[in-house]
């Protein structure tokens, strides 16, 4: 009965709250009376009470109106209203003291003893604030009641934990409860903090069923992912689900609040620990410089984009055609306020015309070039766009950086062009043949030419037309998640860390270098897909189904970051080898892509795969297959 009249009460009028405080003044100041005579109510009464109790009122009713104590909704009362309790208390003191003081000197004594006034001080400042917590905590018990709060568990018991256990505990909007920690420090397990136990997280399973454990937040910070991945692994297992604290650079003003708590998704279990890459290399070499990026509202080129700018580089150039993310990403960079010049250019990159214009009028000095067609089956089904984007576009951009006498040109490639089954592949080994080559020709022709560098790794996590956005969507919808194969896999690398690598592969290259990146190692498709239906709270086979689709065209089983006859040779960077690759003579590429013109104008897209087989033997094709 009493818990729903909790639940129906609102909020009490600020009037009540003011005359619920004066009425504790008055009570604080009998006491004080009481206190200071104990309990002598004759000797009490020689010192006109009534008089001392008016004065400590009236100071009090002023000090809350000028310091707003009463302002504080009680059920949430926390620190800040605590402080103004205090500054209402001290303000209410020092004007009984003053008022005393003149009274003193006119009169020749006081109104009241000024040992009165001090007990009346902290007593008051006690009933006040504890009167305001108790009902808090009637609130939270019999709201906690009401509404059933999830147990929740927290790994990290160190000051992560704390705050978020108090986070937690104080926001009114909270939907959890928390019942303990978990702690991989033995030194820390089985102590009790604030009337809750530290655990060993080898108790998990045993503590999971006895305290029925629903949800678990890590809250421990630069935990390796490693042990992230074994923490979720158990809790999945159990049926628990995980959230996790973000880093402090992304809590909002510095503050972390509840709705920040998010679930554990792929993206943080697939993701590797931070590479750490050479800040004061990057710095000099990007710091002031007018960057251009290509393919810059796509995954990797917006990425680039949102890198580059905490370098301070002189202006941001970025093209791309696609018109809707391109200007997404103008807001986003623009609301950055970093006092860089940004340029949005709505162009392609096969429109020479166009980029001529463009490159003569801005002049970068650094080009990182991400523009490309990349899906596979949709590549299968339109060779000559591959050829015409990935090949002749790329040779447009890396000719006229050569034009404008640009620093640097990074191409961003794929580990699909390596033993290419795929034209989408095909055509960019291609595009990297004809890089190297033409960095080789301008290395002869001129010691000062621009220097060519290309990167080749593998899918990147959360990427259009990736994977993982696929498969949520399949699993909001309630399955079936559909795999190519049992057997496929794939290398996977967020998108922050593949640019990172681009970066520093550029700051690093001196021309003509194909780098590749440390992938780690490959990931079943099947497995990664399992492990999102179970993140999603379902059992996979269950739940939700998984069906095989069969190979796509052009698809292989598995990805490969070298060639049989390519080797590797390491950097100063452990992330980062440079691939040793067969080279190709200027002007045999230059003829080959010449003639790629004549079969595009007689529009023989037999002939175009062909000749991509005749430039890249190891290339891998049914020419009697494709779709007309």
């Amino acid at each position: 009965m009493f818990a729903q009249f909790i639940n129906r009460l609102t909020i009490l009028p600020r009037w009540i709250i003011i005359i619920i405080d004066i009425l504790v003044i008055f009570i604080a100041t009998s006491l004080g009376y009481l206190l200071r005579f104990n309990f002598d109510l004759a000797e009490v009464y020689e010192f006109r009470p009534h008089y001392g109790v008016m004065l400590t009122v009236a100071c009090g009713f002023l000090a809350t109106l000028l310091t707003r104590s009463y302002a504080g909704i009680v059920r949430y009362t926390g620190v800040e209203d605590g402080l103004r309790i205090m500054y209402a208390s001290i303000l209410s003191l020092l004007l009984a003291v003053l008022v005393n003081l003149l009274y003193y000197y006119n009169v020749g004594k006081n109104v009241i003893p000024y040992s009165v006034l001090f007990i009346t001080f902290f007593t008051s400042f006690l009933f006040l604030f504890y009167y305001r917590l108790l009902v808090k905590t009637i609130f939270g018990y019999y709201k906690g009641e009401i509404v059933k709060k999830a147990n929740v568990m927290i790994f990290g018991a160190g000051s992560l934990g704390m705050i978020t256990r108090t986070v937690i505990e104080t926001d009114s909007e909270s939907k959890f409860k928390v019942i303990g920690f978990f702690e991989d420090d033995s030194n820390k397990t089985h102590k009790v903090i604030n009337g809750i136990r530290i655990y060993h997280w080898s108790e998990f399973e045993g503590v999971v069923e006895r305290l029925n454990v629903q949800e678990l937040i890590i809250a421990v910070k630069d935990i390796s992912n490693d042990r992230k991945n074994e923490i979720v692994e158990a809790c999945l297992s159990s049926h628990v689900k995980v959230r996790i604290v973000p880093a402090a650079e992304k809590w909002v003003k510095g503050e972390f609040r509840i709705h920040q708590l998010k679930e554990v998704n792929i993206n943080d279990l697939l993701g590797r620990d931070v590479i750490k890459i050479g800040e004061d290399s990057l710095m000099s070499s990007l710091f002031n410089k007018r960057i251009c990026v290509t393919g810059a509202a796509g995954s990797i080129g917006g990425e680039l984009a949102r890198q580059l700018i905490q370098y301070h580089p002189q202006a941001l150039i970025l093209i791309d055609q696609a018109e809707t993310p391109l200007y997404e990403l103008e807001r986003e960079l623009r609301d950055l306020n970093l006092n860089v010049k940004l340029y949005f250019f709505v162009a392609d990159i096969t429109n020479q015309w166009r980029i001529e214009n463009l490159f003569r009028s801005t002049t970068p000095q650094i080009i990182f070039h991400a523009a490309a067609y990349k899906h596979v089956p949709v590549m299968e089904s339109n060779p000559s766009e591959a050829v015409i984007t990935n090949v002749f576009g790329t040779r447009i951009v890396a000719d006229l950086a050569v034009a404008v006498k640009a620093e640097k040109f990074v191409m961003v490639s794929t580990d699909k062009a390596v033993n290419p089954s795929s034209v989408m592949g095909c055509s960019k080994r291609i595009a990297e043949i004809y890089v190297q080559a033409f960095s080789n020709k301008m290395a002869r022709e001129n010691p000062h030419h621009t220097q060519f560098i290309t990167t080749r790794f593998g899918n990147v996590l959360g990427s259009n037309g990736s994977v993982i956005p696929m498969f949520r969507k399949q699993i909001e919808e309630g399955g079936p998640v559909t795999v190519t194969h049992p057997e496929i896999t794939r290398y996977f690398m967020t998108i922050p860390e593949a640019c990172r690598l681009v970066l520093e592969a550029g700051a690093m290259g001196k021309g003509g270098e194909i780098y590749i990146f440390d992938m780690g190692q490959p990931i079943r498709i099947v497995e990664l897909a399992k492990k999102m239906i179970r993140l999603s709270g379902f059992e996979p086979g269950k739940d939700i189904e998984i069906i095989y689709t069969g190979l796509r065209d052009g698809e292989k089983l598995y990805e490969e970051l070298l060639n049989n006859e390519e080797d590797t040779i390491p950097t100063h960077h452990p992330k980062i080898l440079k691939a040793r690759v067969r080279e190709y003579d200027y002007t045999y590429i230059l003829s080959m892509i010449e003639l790629f013109e004549e079969l595009l104008n007689d529009k023989n897209e037999i002939k175009i795969l062909a000749l991509m087989k005749e430039i890249v033997p190891e290339y891998k094709n049914n020419l009697y297959e494709l779709p007309r």
